[in-house]
């Protein structure tokens, strides 16, 4: 059937089938099929709408990054490339939902806009698939399996030599989630990975590497070109049009992923069975809240606990289903409106982890969180 934007638009705003009753807070968790059936009407996804909103975001990163060679100030220049930046954030969880085959209903297309949207990130497609689909969906917050932001214990942390605890230390000191994601997701997990960091080898992980290394090949070359045809200095327009634009990036996404799962009501697991028991497609995500549509512009990447619970949800109805599961669950689900007063609080108080005692802890091990039930 062909798609008319009439079509498109019916589509994204029609309204969810009735809502069944809420769960009461102190009642039994439904299991997760439950859950995600409460969401079936919002997982259809459409072909159009979202391959125009990647050629929109692709406009506004090229017109960001023709700025930082357009404009002759420094500060405009550096403006441009922070613009870049947020746009490159932006591109990406567009293709973050293709990842997850939730973009369009074309598993073949979803592949092939996954790989174009994590191009300005230099995201290897394969590599994201496995660290983030399989690893972080499969087994959010389990100790010992999901690598992301995995806080270590006070025995683990003692145990460091001097260099990777002053560095841990950095990581959550809640300046530098860009740093932590830059180091050991990005270079660690994802760009040429060694057999420690990556076992498995697959031929699509290399490939993946080449496209996005020939991309950023690509992106400085021209950038190097274009300063020699203007005049410019090559080093400032590498700077503000290539190391800004993905500095910003890495920023984006570390404090991201951070403030999803970084949370003094958010526990972490080192027994799966335990693990298994608490729901973790619901307890250990964070709703985080922000005024004046700043979520939005994130393309709801926010609202993460939908994400979670059924990632077949698109990012188009992301805001709708977390409405709904918040209806639903009430008292279930972690909901804070951001303010930086609570996100360094928060990383003042989460800095290590008690399994034992189920809290999280300061570096001397003393509790900085209620202990979990």
């Amino acid at each position: 059937m062909t798609e008319t934007a009439e079509t498109v638009r019916t589509d994204l705003t029609a309204p969810a089938s009735t809502a069944p009753t809420p769960i009461a807070p102190g009642a039994p968790m439904p299991h997760r099929k439950v859950i995600r059936g409460w969401l079936i009407p919002l997982v259809t996804r459409v072909t159009l709408y979202p391959i125009l909103l990647l050629i929109f975001d692709y406009a506004l990163l090229l017109a960001a990054l023709a700025g930082t060679v357009y404009f002759g100030h420094w500060a405009a220049k550096l403006a441009c490339g922070l613009a870049a930046g947020f746009m490159i954030g932006r591109i990406f969880i567009i293709g973050h939902d293709a990842c997850h085959q939730s973009l369009t209903p074309h598993r073949g297309l979803n592949k092939w806009l996954g790989r174009i949207a994590f191009l300005p990130s230099l995201t290897p497609y394969s590599l994201w698939d496995v660290g983030h689909n399989v690893v972080h969906h499969g087994y959010t917050n389990l100790k010992g399996v999901d690598f992301v932001w995995a806080p270590l214990t006070k025995a683990e942390y003692e145990a460091m030599p001097p260099l990777k605890r002053w560095l841990d230390r950095v990581y959550r000191s809640g300046w530098a989630p860009g740093v932590y994601y830059m180091i050991e997701i990005w270079w660690n997990k994802m760009f040429y990975p060694n057999k420690k960091n990556m076992p498995t080898r697959r031929p699509s992980f290399i490939w993946d590497n080449v496209l996005v290394s020939v991309y950023g090949v690509a992106w400085i070359a021209g950038l190097w070109a274009l300063a020699g045809a203007t005049g410019q200095s090559a080093a400032l327009l590498l700077v503000m049009g290539f190391v800004v634009p993905f500095l910003f990036w890495c920023a984006m996404i570390g404090f991201v992923v951070y403030v999803h799962h970084t949370h003094t009501s958010v526990s972490w697991h080192a027994e799966r069975v335990a693990w298994g028991r608490a729901q973790p497609f619901v307890s250990t995500t964070v709703h985080l809240t922000f005024p004046a549509r700043i979520g939005a512009l994130m393309h709801h990447i926010m609202e993460h606990t939908a994400h979670h619970v059924d990632m077949s949800v698109p990012l188009y109805r992301l805001k709708t289903a977390q409405k709904k599961l918040e209806e639903l669950l009430p008292g279930r689900i972690i909901i804070q409106n951001f303010s930086w007063r609570w996100y360094f609080d928060t990383a003042r108080r989460c800095k290590l982890y008690d399994f034992a005692a189920g809290c999280w802890t300061d570096y001397k091990g003393r509790p900085t969180s209620i202990a979990a039930a």
